[in-house]
């Protein structure tokens, strides 16, 4: 399996098998004793962090989990200071930074540009978030999640509520659980439903979500409810933004009367989720979070075949 991952790229979650996510997650429960104490696997290995968009989760987890590896980072968190106020090109800037680093990870607003940086460079090429489109990685650490509080992904219900529309999460994740044995509801305002697009390919993968738009209804059947922000960002207008930005919250009376199921979400968050459930043992974002940096750890080793050094 560490062949499968060696010298390659990570730009989507849809051409990963199964057996490749869980093995990364297999090795992510290895990488937790390091996540503290650090290794020196990575040593003298340099990561670059392309981050065209804001990120803090992402971002750090990423800087973090090299920097445990013994490894260490360059990079930028936005494009303000850079040769692209200038007008330099996408291709020219990765290129330029390719002759830098030994591994790359990038997040930027256009769709398909994690499969052009792919395209372009020899080096390992990581998305860090594209558009709408994909977060494998935030799939990874998802998944790992789930399967360490549930104890397993397979025979389990899960909600996805809020932004299934722009949220690359839900899509990326909704797409790795077409390997799993699970029931997917879907539960978001009309305009925000998924693109019929991802339905149908899930569909054709042999996994058929039921959509509901009744929220408390859809958690009283789930095991796990992945919730998201309305994204702002993602509305072309944000007059329908404002339709839909307050479209559902989540607070501790709410997911007491639907039997306390687990509660994820990839962060931020801005009134969907009251603050006061965060004590509960069973709303995990912070932990989830957290969970990005063995993650991480794990996926940097194979893709760099540390294991051999």
């Amino acid at each position: 399996m560490p062949d499968t991952f060696a010298g390659q790229d990570f730009t989507t979650i849809r051409d990963k098998s199964r057996e490749e996510l869980e093995y990364i997650m297999d090795e992510a429960r290895g990488m937790e004793k390091y996540t503290k104490v650090g290794t020196d696997s990575a040593s003298g290995r340099l990561m670059g962090t392309l981050f065209f968009e804001p990120s803090t989760r992402t971002r750090l987890s990423f800087q973090a989990a090299m920097k445990r590896l013994g490894g260490d980072t360059i990079g930028f968190s936005s494009k303000e200071g850079t040769s692209v106020k200038k007008g330099e090109t996408l291709a020219d800037t990765l290129r330029t930074v390719e002759q830098y680093v030994d591994i790359l990870v990038m997040r930027h607003p256009s769709e398909g540009s994690a499969k052009l940086a792919a395209e372009l460079l020899d080096i390992p090429v990581i998305n860090g978030g594209d558009g709408s489109a994909n977060h494998p990685t935030q799939t990874l650490l998802d998944l790992y999640t789930i399967r360490e509080e549930l104890g397993e992904i397979d025979g389990k219900t899960i909600t996805l509520a809020g932004d299934l529309r722009y949220s690359r999460t839900t899509r990326s994740l909704s797409r790795a659980l077409t390997g799993f044995d699970v029931e997917l509801i879907l539960n978001s305002p009309e305009q925000l439903r998924m693109k019929d697009d991802l339905l149908l390919e899930l569909e054709e993968e042999g996994l058929k979500p039921e959509e509901m738009s009744d929220l408390e209804a859809s958690m009283q059947k789930a095991d796990l409810v992945y919730a998201t922000r309305i994204q702002k960002e993602r509305f072309p207008d944000v007059s329908e933004y404002r339709k839909v930005a307050n479209a559902y919250r989540i607070d501790r009376e709410l997911l007491e009367r639907c039997n306390n199921p687990l509660l994820l979400h990839p962060l931020p968050r801005v009134n969907e989720i009251d603050p006061d459930v965060d004590e509960l043992d069973n709303t995990v974002f912070f932990d989830q979070a957290g969970n990005g940096v063995p993650v991480r750890m794990a996926l940097i080793s194979n893709l760099l075949n540390l294991s051999d050094r």
